[in-house]
């Protein structure tokens, strides 16, 4: 009967080793845990650390990149700096050598232009009479601009073009106009509608058509045509006016003269 509580002791000093031991590995373990947790964590930020630090380096690179191209895009563009420089040089010493002989240009230019506006005055002085007071007055103007020192000589020549390039449309174009002249050579003018088909006919019919007539050259005046041309030369105004479709016209004209 004494040797029970020997037992019991025994027992409970197995328990509480064990006990010691099972609380010590749960110490360890709790341990382990919390160094994995904290390794976990450290590893974690060193990952944010390390995709910031790449996301830095791969913008770094794509600017490096636009850096690369913009370079690129500054030597296409000097280079082409350089060629319109040389070009500019090359501009710059033929205007030099322009500048140096333009005095001569315009001395030798300036009699021209004084010869080409005298045979325009005599021209148009010979020319039948359409629109003559319009074109006397354009060469006028151009004998006014000549003497100015307000124009260039490069202005004048291009005016004295102009007109003469009005005058050659005269020659290949239709028209007819209002006008106030003297077909029966009293002095008295008369209002009516002109016709002139290129400068082969100039013709003209009173408005109430009642009397039509030509420009004879070879007289020099204006002559009553027959009532066989009254049609035709209402249709030339009319045509002329685009108020009737192209058509075949007989007309006073006079026969050219032989070349001498």
């Amino acid at each position: 009967m004494r040797k029970q509580p020997l037992k019991a002791l025994t027992c409970c000093v197995i328990f509480s080793a064990a006990l010691s031991v099972n609380w010590a590995q749960a110490a360890e373990v709790q341990d382990i845990l919390s160094a994995g947790a904290a390794k976990v964590k450290a590893a974690q930020a060193a990952q944010v650390k390390v995709d910031r630090v790449a996301d830095q380096t791969d913008g770094l690179l794509q600017e490096f990149k636009q850096v690369n191209k913009q370079i690129e895009s500054l030597r296409v563009y000097n280079s082409q700096l350089d060629r319109q420089i040389s070009s500019q040089q090359q501009m710059m010493s033929e205007l030099e050598n322009s500048i140096a002989n333009a005095t001569v240009i315009e001395r030798g230019i300036t009699p021209l232009m004084v010869s080409m506006l005298k045979s325009l005055e005599e021209f148009i002085s010979l020319d039948i009479p359409f629109k003559k007071e319009q074109r006397e007055q354009a060469v006028a103007d151009l004998a006014v601009n000549l003497d100015s020192a307000r124009y260039s000589a490069a202005e004048k020549f291009r005016q004295l073009l102009e007109v003469y390039d009005i005058e050659s449309e005269y020659s290949q174009s239709l028209e007819t106009y209002r006008d106030m002249i003297d077909i029966n050579a009293n002095g008295s003018d008369v209002e009516v509608d002109v016709l002139r088909i290129g400068r082969v006919a100039l013709a003209y019919q009173t408005k109430d058509k009642a009397q039509t007539g030509a420009w004879n050259k070879e007289t020099g005046a204006w002559q009553t045509l027959g009532s066989e041309y009254r049609r035709p030369i209402d249709q030339g105004i009319r045509i002329a006016k685009k108020l009737s479709p192209q058509d075949v016209l007989e007309m006073p004209i006079t026969a050219p003269e032989t070349a001498r």
